[in-house]
Order: structure tokens, then sequence, then C-alpha cells
């Protein structure tokens, strides 16, 4: 494992080209080698613009006897290999026992029946009031009225879920299914994603296998709730927008002439049609047309991708780069990412206005004309999302497991979906004293802790290095973390964190890359770096292994459970 973009940035657009030669170097400089500190390499204006992939090492593959061309070609394929292998770890445990508990657990009392009545009407219908033991019972009824219910959220996340109804029926394991699909392929993604931003296979790998094995996550990915499919279009748009960076500066290293600086081009270059933040636009607007505080994605990322742009004309010469980013970028980017996100939203909307019968649908009447009748649908829906947005600001009804967001990086008051007590002899219970079965939404408390220090470490690189992976990272937690600030005395819960989740994950990786240490340390810096880093991983393995049965709704005894409430906030 390299960690060569983990602990020096590349000097794209925060370092100048010429670094100091060794005999102008201070002697704090000299002394700073023996504990790894590697000068800032020379590098050519394309590389700064377009840092390339290193190429795959093959000594593991040496080491086990391998052929140089089988070598060569297991290097080649662990750029997605790597990933796969980590993702189809992450699959099996999702899917693993997945029906289980056979309950209507939590907040899926909403989501999987709003759901199966989408498949049905394209809107959410009403349930009476014991249709969760109906829908469990063998054999199971769906007592579904026509009637029209008020639901305070998008419909994106219930048709995603709908979509495992359709395939499997109205059961826990079918309104489950989709969920741990989007938590596996959300593991793939950040895994690739680390491997783009890092421009290493080894760290991207490492992000998405510490995503695989946090407790959050994987319980997230086994409850038909909403937040997981939030967390998935939002690590999806910031994909697309890493490879919309990618490419706008390439087309800009390739216009300057002889890849020098050059004034002209670099405040005047089109960077070209821009797909992959069209894309990108199009994620955020299901993060939106599942929960709102997509909205928040959607501003911060757009500020992000006009401040890349503004970076990378700076470096390509540009006297006014954040003028001239705010002109020829900003303006078109934000109208583009606003238009389509907005598109995007409405479509999610599209049963509920074609078959005219959803909650609130009529409340504006048309002439009967076409126009007539699509503005009067426009008006009917700001009306109902008028109402929503008064019940969510207006939420202050006491919860058990509601929380403060100042509590959620150090998983101080977690949220317990399912919880039975079952006697000795009942649902696989041995123990004397009785046993306790639980699925307890709570991340990997290790991983958790220890991405708090990443988060130090990862605004001291950004501050202080002016590392634009650092201040990627930084957005992406702040984007989904910092706006709930904002509604402190509203109900609201630890699970909401699982949008941001990813970007832990990332902090944690770039951390542990430079506990590694960069390529030129000596190898005793490097032997110490990995025992450091690999004690990290291993206690975070150990940890989410120790709370599996809490995150399965395993049968432990009483005592085993009482041993895992590490705080009495957890009860």
């Amino acid at each position: 494992m390299t960690s060569d973009t983990a602990t020096q940035a590349h000097p794209a657009e925060d370092a100048d080209d010429a670094s100091p030669e060794p005999a102008e170097q201070d002697s704090w400089q000299r002394r700073l080698r023996r504990f790894g500190h590697v000068d800032r390499p020379r590098t050519s204006l394309r590389e700064r613009l377009v840092p390339p992939y290193p190429e795959p090492g093959t000594r593991a593959w040496s080491a086990l006897g391998l052929g140089p061309v089988l070598t060569d070609r297991l290097g080649r394929w662990s750029a997605w290999g790597g990933p796969l292998l980590v993702a189809l770890f992450a699959g099996l445990m999702r899917f693993w026992n997945l029906g289980s508990p056979r309950a209507v657990i939590f907040d899926e009392t909403y989501y999987a029946k709003d759901a199966w009545s989408l498949l049905q009407y394209g809107y959410e219908g009403s349930w009476p009031e014991k249709a969760n033991d109906q829908i469990l019972a063998h054999p199971p009824t769906i007592p579904l009225s026509d009637a029209p219910s008020y639901v305070v959220h998008p419909p994106v996340g219930k048709w995603i879920i709908a979509s495992g109804e359709w395939i499997f029926g109205l059961n826990p394991f079918g309104w489950r299914f989709a969920m741990a699909v989007l938590g596996t392929l959300s593991v793939l993604m950040l895994c690739r994603i680390g491997r783009r931003l890092f421009r290493s296979t080894a760290l991207g790998c490492l992000a998405g296998g510490l995503m695989a094995v946090d407790g959050l996550h994987f319980v997230m990915s086994r409850t038909a709730l909403l937040d997981l499919v939030v967390m998935f279009w939002v690590l999806a748009a910031f994909g697309c927008l890493l490879i919309d960076r990618d490419k706008a500066r390439a087309r800009l290293a390739a216009a300057l002439p002889q890849g020098r600086p050059d004034d002209h081009v670099a405040s005047f270059a089109w960077l070209g049609v821009r797909p992959w933040r069209i894309a990108a636009a199009i994620c955020l607007g299901l993060a939106i047309g599942t929960k709102w505080n997509g909205l928040y994605v959607l501003a911060a990322f757009g500020v992000l991708t006009v401040l890349w742009d503004a970076g990378a004309r700076r470096v390509a010469g540009a006297r006014h780069p954040w003028l001239t980013a705010f002109w020829l970028d900003g303006l078109w980017a934000g109208f583009s990412m606003v238009a389509v996100a907005i598109g995007t939203y409405l479509l999610s909307w599209l049963g509920w206005f074609t078959t005219g019968k959803g909650y609130d649908r009529t409340w504006a009447k048309g002439d009967g004309g076409f126009f007539s009748d699509s503005w009067a649908a426009l008006r009917s829906l700001w009306h109902y999302e008028s109402q929503v947005y008064d019940f969510h600001v207006n939420l202050h009804s006491p919860h058990t497991y509601q929380s403060n967001p100042w509590s959620w990086l150090v998983l101080g008051r977690p949220v317990s979906y399912f919880y039975e007590s079952p006697k000795e002899g009942q649902d696989g219970c041995t123990a004397v004293g009785g046993c306790a079965r639980e699925v307890l939404g709570i991340g990997t408390p290790a991983l958790w802790w220890a991405a708090c220090f990443a988060l130090l470490y990862v605004l001291y690189r950004w501050a202080f290095r002016r590392d634009w992976r650092a201040g990627a990272i930084a957005c992406g937690v702040a984007a989904g973390y910092l706006p709930w600030f904002l509604y402190q005395d509203r109900t609201i819960f630890l699970f909401y964190a699982v949008v941001f989740l990813p970007f832990l994950c990332l902090a944690l990786a770039m951390m542990l890359g430079a506990i590694l240490g960069p390529p030129g340390a000596d190898e005793r810096r490097r032997m110490w770096g990995a025992v450091g880093a690999g004690t990290i991983v291993l206690l975070i393995l150990i940890n989410f292994i120790y709370f599996w049965p809490l995150y399965t709704g395993q049968t432990i005894p009483m005592n085993a459970w009482r041993h895992r409430m590490w705080f009495d906030t957890w009860i």
C-alpha cells in the first residue's frame, strides 16, 4: 500500500512549480527528513492539472511466485478487482439473513407500506391501524385503501424500496432488498471514488472497506428507511463531480500552448460540455426527491465545483482566476445544476401528477386546457409542499431516541430499531437469566471515534497545506452535517449522519495513509507506520465483529447485551 497522495498533495493548485535546492534548505527541513518528510517533486503543468495514476504495484504478486506477465495483468486489474472484492465482501454481509427480524421495524411502518402503495396506485394510499400484523400474518392480507394519504417525504426513496417489493412481494426481505443493493453499490462507489481522489487503489479500497464494516451503514443497508438512499445519491454526485473535475482540467491542459501557463487561454478557454456535472445534478435531484436535506448538498457541491474550476484556471496562468471562474463557469454551473435538479425532482412526482388522485392533487383547479391544468398541478404541489415544510420545521414531539447533532460523531444516542427480550427456551434463548434481541442503529465506535481525529487532520491539510482533497472531504462532511445544527430543537436522530459517513471514511483513509508514511520514507518509518495503521484497522474490524449481534438482531444472553451497552445513553 502506498500513501503518496495521502501525505503530500500533488501541487495542482496549492504549490509553486519549483522546490528549493538542497543547498538552500534550512537545517530544520533536513531534520524533518528523519521523520519521513520529503520535498515536493518538480512536476509538469499538465501533471499539476491532472495528476497521473501511479503504475500499479506488482511486488506482492511477485512475492507469491507469479510470472511477470501474470503479475502485470493482476496489477492492472486491481483498479477494478480490488473494489469489486471489497463490494462482494460488503454484499455478502448485507444480504445474509436479510429478512430477519421478520417484523416491521422502526419507520419501516411508513416507507415499506408507502412503497407498496406507489406500486399499486402511483401515489401513497391509506392503511388501517393494524395493517402491520395483517401483512406479517400467515397467510398475509394487504388492507390498502386508495384514499390518498398525507406523507411528509418525496417519493424517490419509496420508489426504490418498491423495486424490491415488486420482485419479492410485501415482506421484510422484499422491502429491504433494494437497500442492501444500494448499500453494496455505495461501498463499490466509495472504493472507486477514493481511488480517483487519492490516486491510490489501496487507499480507495481502504475507504470502501471501512464503510463496509461500519455498523450504521450496515444496519441502514438492511432497513427500509430513506436516509441510505440520500447517502447513495450524494456519494454518486460527488463521484460524478470528481470525474468532471479531471476531464475539465484535461481540456484546459490540452488548450495551453506548449504546455505552458497562458493568461489568455486560462481566462477565456471554454471547458466544454460538462455531462458529468449534469449527471451530478441529476443525482442530487434524486437525493432531494428522497429527503429535502439534499438541498444543502446541492448548494455546497455547486460552490465546490466552481472553486475547483477557479483553481484550475489559476494553475493554468489566469491573472484573475476567481473572477474568470465566476463568469465563465459559476453562472452556467449554478443555472444548469439547479435547473436539472429541480427538473429531476418534479419528474419524481410523476405518479402524483398523472394519476390526479394523490393528496392535495386537486387543491388548485384548471380550466381543462393543458397549460392551465399543468399550472394548477404545480400550484397544488407547491401548496402540498408548503404544508410539509411547516410540519418539518415544527416537529418538536419528544422521542425516546432523539439526539442532538453535537453528539452524533461520538455516537451519543443511537436508535434502537427493534428490541425483544425472549425468555429461556424462546426464540433460541438458552440463558437462564433471559436474553435480548436488538437491532441497534449505531456506527462502529472505533471507526467513528478515529474519524473524529481524522477530521482534525483533514482540516489541517486543507487549512495549512492547501490540499484540495482534504477540502473536498470537509465539504462533504459539512454539507451533510452542519445544516442539522439549524434544527437542534427539532426531533432528529443519529441515523441522519449516514449521509456524510462516506466522507468520514475518506477522511480516515487519508489519515491512515499519512500514518503509513510517504514513499520516500525509510523502511523503519514505513514499518512503524504500517503497524500503527494496521492496528487501527484491526481494532475497527474487531469492534464491528463484537457488535455484530446488535447489528443483525441475534438472540444473545442478557449479560452479553449489557456488556455491549458501554454508556447509559445507548440503552
